[in-house]
């Protein structure tokens, strides 16, 4: 009889230790889910470059994506045909809700505000970068999609 009831109480905790795993592991995932749909609908601000190369007129490219590639090679989001540029030169990333500019190893460098840069560096609305015989300006949109200039005039505050 002891047997039994024995048993018996550890069928019971075996299945209430499987139930306690089942829905620890379902919590696990659904707040795992929540937290991948609050990423995805996060809203990267977007940026645009003015690209003055050396030789030619200036234009301005507006980029919605988190990385961007900058170099003479056709595959690059920004591809220059600057003999001083390197194929691959340089990449601005967007990531812990900034962007970022780092140098690709280029034959040249990469200055950003007259300054050689040598680790990742964080860029702003008003900032020049130069790669090869092109400058670049940018402007940061903010989560709205506003420049920051544009949203100072809203705001009064120009």
């Amino acid at each position: 009889m002891i047997a039994t009831l024995v048993l018996l109480l550890r069928l019971l905790l075996a299945i209430a230790l499987y139930a306690f795993l089942g829905w620890t592991l379902w919590n696990l995932l659904r707040e795992f889910k929540q937290q991948s749909d609050k990423l995805a609908t996060q809203k990267k601000p977007g940026i645009t470059l003015s690209i003055k190369p050396d030789q030619g007129s200036e234009s301005k490219r507006q980029f919605s994506q988190p990385e961007i590639l900058i170099g003479r090679d056709t595959k690059c989001d920004v591809s220059i045909t600057d003999e001083a540029l390197s194929a691959h030169h340089a990449r601005l990333t967007y990531h812990h809700g900034q962007w970022w500019l780092e140098d690709l190893d280029s034959t040249n460098g990469t200055f950003l505000n007259r300054e050689k840069l040598t680790t990742a560096a964080v860029v702003i609305t008003g900032d020049h970068f130069k790669c090869g015989n092109t400058v670049f300006g940018i402007q940061v949109e903010d989560s709205d999609g506003l420049s920051l200039r544009d949203a100072f005039e809203l705001g009064g505050l120009s």
